[in-house]
C-alpha cells in the first residue's frame, strides 16, 4: 500500500481572512470614535457674528471705496510708524482705535486712540515694540462712517 505524503497545509486563506477581520474592526472603532467626537462648528451667536461680520465686509468695502488709500509708512532708521488718512477726510470728526497685534506673543498687545492732526497724519513710535510681525488693526469714524484697514508692518530692530 503506497501512502502518498501529506500535503503541506498553507496559512495564506487564514491570513487573508485575518487581515480582512483586522481592517473591520479598525473601521468599527474609527466609527465609533468619529461618533463620540464632538464638533462645534456653530456658536450659540452664530446670527449676530455674522451680523457683525456682515458689517465688517461693508465697512472694509467703504473703505476700499475712498478716493485715496490709508497709508501705513514704517521708517525703520527713526523708529517711526506714520499713519496717513486720505485728504477727502480734512474737516471731518475722525475718531477710532489702532490695534497692535502681535501674532506671537498675545502679551505684547495693545490699544492706542486714533487722533490725526490737522495735516490726518499721526506719528507713532516704535521704539518700545519688540522686532517682529506685527497686525496693525485700525478701527474709526469719519462723518458717521464706519471705516476699517488692516496692515501688517515688520518692526526691524
Amino acid at each position: 500500500m503506497v501512502t502518498s505524503p501529506p500535503k503541506p497545509r498553507t496559512l495564506w486563506p487564514h491570513a487573508i481572512v485575518a487581515v480582512f477581520v483586522l481592517f473591520a474592526g479598525y473601521i468599527g472603532f474609527m466609527v465609533q470614535q468619529a461618533m463620540r467626537t464632538t464638533v462645534d462648528l456653530v456658536s450659540p451667536d452664530y446670527y449676530q457674528q455674522e451680523l457683525a461680520f456682515q458689517q465688517r465686509m461693508e465697512t472694509v468695502a467703504r473703505t476700499a471705496a475712498l478716493p485715496a488709500p490709508v497709508e501705513l509708512r514704517y521708517d525703520a532708521a527713526a523708529r517711526l510708524l506714520t499713519l496717513q488718512l486720505p485728504a477727502d477726510m480734512r474737516g471731518q470728526r475722525i475718531q477710532g482705535q489702532i490695534h497692535f497685534f502681535r501674532p506671537s506673543n498675545q502679551r505684547l498687545d495693545f490699544t492706542l486712540p486714533l487722533q490725526p492732526g490737522a495735516d490726518l497724519q499721526q506719528h507713532l513710535s516704535t521704539a518700545r515694540m519688540r522686532p517682529g510681525l506685527w497686525r496693525v488693526r485700525m478701527d474709526f469714524t469719519a462723518d458717521k462712517h464706519n471705516y476699517f484697514v488692516e496692515e501688517k508692518i515688520i518692526l526691524h530692530p
